[in-house]
């Protein structure tokens, strides 16, 4: 199997085992680049057989194209340490279908979950993500958080990766804190601009879609909060821009 597993990871203990060992069923090798782990990260990535290069995080795209160099093979399973291949997943690369039809990038299908209980509403399913792709013809972006991977040729596969993210709300809106601190260095660093309304107005939009375009309607309190959650995280990201720009309008 001409496969690189590449996964980043800091302090990622309960998770980095399980990925590892599913991404060993499909890939010949498995390069983590820990950022600096204070717990046994590393040392359970070693003990499963992967290769653990230390590295300061540089930010999400950054993070993930400083391990390319490492990977021995051109196409890379890029996942995240609370990821784990579904079995469709599994079955879709292990019979090489990726080598069918000259693609370079495939996005699977992902199932977010609350502790073990799968979210499939307000737009968080199906959510997608490229994870699968050849180094020599996509890569990917320099974003900071939330990156993408760039690519001419991608196939959508509706086959799936299990996203275990979260094991309560309240990491789930630290999590959402963190990222919207990185987003909003990201658009301030890009030069983009913004009047005191855009906080506002995209985290109503966000509730708005997620609630009632997304259905999250029919799901009760569940829907209600989930919507809530991104309309936090549209809010914050556009606020913590608007106060760089004011920290920094000399």
């Amino acid at each position: 199997m001409a496969i690189s597993g590449l996964v980043i990871t800091f302090n990622e203990e309960k998770n980095i085992g399980k990925c590892l060992d599913g991404l060993f069923e499909v890939c010949d090798e498995v390069i983590v680049i820990d950022s600096n782990s204070t717990d046994k990260t590393a040392e359970i990535a070693i003990s499963k057989g992967a290769k653990v290069i230390l590295q300061k995080f540089l930010g999400d795209g950054p993070q993930r194209s400083h391990g390319l160099p490492f990977c021995k093979n051109n196409w890379i399973l890029n996942l995240d340490a609370d990821e784990f291949l579904d079995k469709d997943a599994k079955k879709f690369i292990l019979e090489n279908n990726y080598l069918k039809g000259g693609f370079d990038a495939f996005s699977f299908r992902v199932k977010n979950f609350l502790a073990d209980e799968l979210i499939d509403f307000s737009g968080w399913y199906p959510d997608s993500k490229v994870r699968f792709f050849n180094k020599e013809t996509a890569r990917p972006s320099d974003d900071l958080v939330h990156q993408k991977i760039l690519t001419k040729n991608e196939k959508k596969v509706a086959v799936h990766i299990l996203h275990y993210g979260w094991s309560s709300l309240d990491q789930i809106i630290a999590k959402k804190n963190q990222y919207s601190t990185w987003h909003a260095q990201q658009l301030f660093d890009q030069g983009i601009r913004i009047n005191s309304l855009k906080p506002v107005l995209n985290g109503t939009v966000a509730f708005i879609r997620c609630y009632f375009f997304k259905k999250g309607i029919f799901n009760g309190l569940d829907g209600f909060t989930i919507a809530s959650i991104q309309a936090f995280f549209s809010y914050m990201k556009y606020a913590k821009l608007l106060k760089l720009q004011r920290l920094n309008k000399n």
